[in-house]
């Protein structure tokens, strides 16, 4: 399991500090959730900001992007220094073009889907995609509760890959705590979001070992 804490629920004041401190507890992934006031009614960072972090940190970015028609942005995000960028289904008009020209940047390809939105959404895409982000709330907004659904589409998902010879990884994000990780690993999970169920809980060091021993790791 790897775990991906989400940036939204760290101190902005103190963004370098956090990046490193996440590095210290053996973080590999950090979450970027990047939104434009269109697609959800909440606004965060852009490029600028992910170009002045990936000065200080060797973090794999994790590119969310909850923006709408993300293909105009694409290189923008990948010359920031993006090293994966996960793009919603339902925001762009031409899903398999974008996840190209995610790949053409140099980055990693991904595919999120809201709680609502059908798996076969990305079905024949499941072969070029990286991963596939199964959204466990509503996009918008941290600190809210797990969609209990999303525990049977995360399995559903897991099948699927598994029918099409894909190795794609599938990640959650949403109300992701110590209580439910190990049920969505089991369920087939390869990558946790977490944001204020980690960084309200320090040190860091700590709270990744009680996610890792949580989900047999």
């Amino acid at each position: 399991m790897i775990l991906s804490p989400s940036l939204l629920s760290c101190d902005f004041a103190r963004l370098a500090d956090e990046l490193a401190a996440l590095e210290a507890a053996g973080i590999k992934w950090a979450h970027l959730d990047v939104m434009d006031g269109s697609f959800v009614p909440n606004i965060t960072f852009g490029p600028p900001v992910i170009k002045a972090m990936r000065k200080t940190s060797r973090l794999f970015f994790d590119c969310h992007l909850m923006i709408d028609e993300p293909g105009r942005y694409i290189d923008d995000f990948a010359q920031a220094g993006a090293d994966l960028i996960c793009v919603h289904a339902e925001a762009t008009h031409h899903l398999e073009r974008t996840c190209q020209a995610i790949a053409q940047a140099g980055c990693k390809p991904a595919v999120a889907l809201n709680p609502a939105t059908s798996l076969d959404a990305v079905r024949y895409l499941l072969p070029q995609l990286y991963m596939v982000l199964i959204m466990s709330v509503n996009p918008g907004f941290g600190g809210q509760s797990f969609i209990p659904f999303c525990l049977d589409k995360v399995r559903e998902l897991k099948a699927m890959i598994l029918e099409a010879g894909a190795e794609t990884l599938i990640q959650v994000d949403g109300g992701v705590t110590l209580d439910n990780c190990a049920e969505l690993v089991s369920a087939g999970a390869d990558v946790l979001v977490s944001g204020s169920a980690f960084f309200g809980f320090p040190p860091y060091a700590a709270r990744h070992r009680q996610f890792l021993e949580r989900c047999g790791g």
